[in-house]
């Protein structure tokens, strides 16, 4: 199985496992009473798969986003320095004479 494929099932994985506990998490701590109205319906399992499917789908997409854009090779420039200095505004002397 190539490498960029097994990273995204792995990344996938993460994400619903995020999500389940995210969503566990939800229900425990009862956020605006969603605990509450899905424990007291009988169809209330719906939304806990909704939850977790669609939460899923956002935290593996994060994480295989997330762990792409780590794989990234630091650029090899110059480190460190001053940069390009600050122009230095400086008077200039001006002649002026007076006609009468």
């Amino acid at each position: 199985m190539p490498k960029l494929v097994r990273l995204y099932i792995q990344s996938v994985a993460i994400g619903f496992a995020l999500s389940a506990a995210f969503t566990g998490g939800l229900l425990w701590l009862d956020v605006a009473g969603l605990g509450h109205l899905v424990m007291a319906s009988s169809i209330g399992w719906i939304a806990v798969a909704m939850l977790v499917v669609f939460n899923g789908i956002i935290f593996s997409a994060v994480q295989f986003a997330y762990r792409i854009m780590a794989m990234a090779e630091t650029d090899e420039g110059p480190q460190g320095g001053r940069g390009a200095r600050e122009p230095v505004l400086q008077p200039a002397p001006v002649k002026v004479s007076v006609r009468r």
